[in-house]
């Protein structure tokens, strides 16, 4: 009866075209509907929280905005215009500590990571983490149309926002 049932809730599902977000504006406090209706930009970093430092900054500077801007591991980089053009994160640091004696004057446009993988805030948090798993890294600038940094988002936000834990 139980295979019955299945088989007529699935026929009728599929003659109504009834889709995965049809399902998540249903239920959307289930563990579906949070991954189908859970944006980029519900859970990024903003404002104070999202640091961001000048193209022309040292690596001192970067270490300053990561350690009191969000504490997520990493800063954007903009140019003049505001528009991001690279990203420096922890990683990048350690590699820094390992190769360079006096790695703290050091310009960021020097040793950044140029063009980081970015997401924009409508995108799904889904979509990024898959970015965020395919790329080995587990924070994503938020860019708008034009390039600007909006926010960050960390790979531990995405989890969280998913299983309903804060």
């Amino acid at each position: 009866m139980l295979a019955l049932g299945d088989a007529l809730a699935i026929v009728l599902l599929q003659s109504r075209k009834f889709t995965p977000e049809d399902f998540a504006l249903y239920h959307p406090g289930g563990a579906l509907g949070r991954k189908l209706l859970l944006t980029v930009e519900r859970l990024m970093h903003v404002g104070e929280d999202n640091p961001i430092v000048d193209i022309t900054a040292t690596v001192k500077d970067a270490i300053i905005a990561m350690t009191t801007q969000g504490n997520l591991g990493a800063t954007s980089i903009v140019d003049e215009e505001g528009r991001l053009v690279g990203i420096l994160t922890d990683g990048d640091l350690r590699r820094l500590l390992k190769n360079y004696e006096q790695p703290l004057e050091l310009k960021v446009a020097d040793v950044m990571t140029k063009n980081p993988k970015t997401i924009s805030g409508g995108r799904m948090a889904a979509e990024a983490m898959h970015v965020m798993e395919a790329k080995g890294i587990t924070v994503l600038p938020v860019i708008d149309e034009e390039r600007h940094p909006i926010g960050l988002i960390h790979l531990h936000d995405i989890i969280r926002g998913m299983t309903g834990l804060r």
